[in-house]
Order: structure tokens, then sequence, then C-alpha cells
């Protein structure tokens, strides 16, 4: 287990491997199809974003309304392959970290690769365990999106494992070859 930082600074990046686990501490920020095709459309016009995407984090998470002296609701993941035609764009710019579920492109693991950026996924079903790490909700931009709306979340703790890392490994294809039959 590996505590990190957000932002996450690049050294910090090549020392996650897959099927690392790490408890994410500090700033991420959700974002999905919407916001992300929001996000590329403002950085191919030349727009001022409304955040700096360096060394950030981006989780693709699907909030519900928080209850009664609660932060937040259930914060899961969504799909992250939803993501996949904007990402590389996104990491290109300075994203460093993603959070979601499910296996990635071939284009998103090349530009993790080119760009030492890392993809965390974390568990579906879980968002009511995932919601207690986070200390604070803001947010910053995109309101009419609604629940797609960019939050910025402060964390604490936050538990995700490597499954893309910077040196082409997949832990989605690791772990379809460990128990795929043998003749």
């Amino acid at each position: 287990m590996i505590n990190i930082t957000s932002p996450i600074e690049a050294e910090v990046v090549e020392k996650l491997t897959v099927g690392t686990r790490v408890l994410i501490s500090g700033v991420i920020y959700t974002a999905r199809d919407a916001t992300h095709r929001r996000l590329v459309q403002a950085l191919d016009r030349g727009d001022k974003l409304p955040f700096d995407l360096n060394g950030q984090t981006l989780y693709y998470m699907g909030p519900s309304p928080a209850r009664p002296n609660q932060v937040i609701g259930s914060a899961g993941p969504t799909t992250s392959g939803r993501m996949d035609i904007y990402t590389p764009r996104l990491i290109a710019a300075g994203i460093r970290a993603m959070i979601g579920k499910g296996k990635r492109s071939p284009e998103v693991k090349k530009a993790i690769q080119k760009y030492k950026a890392v993809y965390l996924a974390t568990i579906g079903g879980a968002g009511a365990l995932l919601a207690q790490s986070i200390e604070q909700v803001e947010v910053i931009a995109y309101e009419d999106l609604g629940t797609e709306a960019i939050l910025r979340l402060n964390v604490e703790n936050f538990p995700a494992i490597v499954a893309n890392d910077i040196y082409g490994e997949d832990l989605f294809y690791q772990g379809k070859a460990k128990y795929q039959r043998r003749e």
C-alpha cells in the first residue's frame, strides 16, 4: 500500500506499477462524458480551463445527493471507457491520474505511457464506502450539467489500485491471462 498526494508529482507515477494499492489524499476533480467534451473543446479553442490540469487526478464519479450531516452521498466510479475518446488529449494537457472502473482503450494506454500518467481502478458498487474518504465537496464548473458538473473533492485515504502504468502493463489483461484455461 502506497500513500500518494494529489496533485501527483511525475516521480510518484514512476513508482506506481500495476497491482499496487494506493491511498490518495489531497484534491481530486470529478469529470464524466459531458465534462470531458467541454474541457477538450476549451483546450482546442485555447480558452482558460476551470482548473489547472497539471498533475491533477480526475475521478469518473457518479455522485448521489448527500443525506443530512453528510458531505456527499454515494460516490462510486462510473465506466471509464466512455471517456476514452477525450482522455488522450487531457493526459497530454497535464492530467496525471484517472480513477474509474473498467478497462481502457489502446489509445489511452499509449497516452499514459507517453505522458507518464496512471489509471487507477476502484470498486463499482462501493460508492457508500468510497464516500467516507471524501471530506469536502465544491462545485467549481459546469453546474448546468448537474451530476456531471466538475466537483473539487478533498479526499483522505481514498482507496484505489493501479490498473495501467507507464510501463505498458494492464491489470485487466494480467488478471484475464492469470485465470485463462491452459489446455
